[in-house]
């Protein structure tokens, strides 16, 4: 996988193995050196610990993030968390804010974000995601939410980005795939590795 400038871990929120994966992978990543930064869906773009020393708490971490616990709890996601913090890596929320979501729902310019036949599977992604429980008319305002989160989350990481180094993004494996999730966001001349896991057994 290396070496490149992002690396995208796509998860199962549920999966505590994942989240073990993450924490060794920013640890090794970490201990060679090669660690620019670690961006999470889990907070917002415009937290992050770059002001914290290594020596931080998970108190002083989770409300420079402005961790929200009922969402993602910190027993899950603290481990990796702290593993970059204690290595001296800045931690970045990568997730795009509450406040905007609303305005995001009604941007009909997010929809040009994506080949026609990206827009559909996105749309069908978000459809399938909800169980098919979503009045069609909240389709295309759902999807242009995702849509908004993928982006916000590329520019956190172009903004990351340091010569030499990875930039890993922890995120649901919905925001990873290549036509429709934040690789669609990133420039093209940049390395970008997708990891997506997959919970459960045979």
């Amino acid at each position: 996988l290396l070496p490149t400038n992002f690396l995208l871990i796509g998860e199962q929120h549920d999966a505590p193995d994942h989240q073990r994966i993450e924490r060794e992978v920013v640890q090794a990543l970490a201990a060679k050196g090669q660690l620019a930064a670690v961006a999470l869906e889990m907070a917002e773009q415009g937290q992050d610990t770059r002001q914290l020393a290594p020596t931080a708490t998970d108190a002083q971490v989770r409300a420079a993030l402005r961790w929200n616990d009922a969402g993602w709890p910190w027993k899950a996601y603290g481990p990796v968390v702290m593993a970059a913090v204690q290595a001296g890596v800045p931690v970045l929320g990568a997730n795009l804010p509450r406040t905007r979501m609303k305005d995001a729902m009604s941007d009909v310019s997010l929809d040009a974000q994506l080949s026609p036949e990206a827009l559909k599977a996105q749309q069908e992604a978000v459809r399938t995601g909800h169980c098919d429980a979503l009045p069609e008319s909240q389709i295309g305002p759902m999807t242009r939410i995702q849509i908004a989160r993928d982006r916000t989350m590329a520019q956190t990481l172009i903004q990351a980005r340091s010569p030499g180094k990875t930039v890993v993004l922890v995120s649901g494996s919905g925001h990873s795939p290549r036509v429709t999730g934040v690789p669609q966001h990133l420039p093209t001349e940049m390395e970008v590795r997708v990891v997506r896991l997959v919970a459960g057994g045979a």
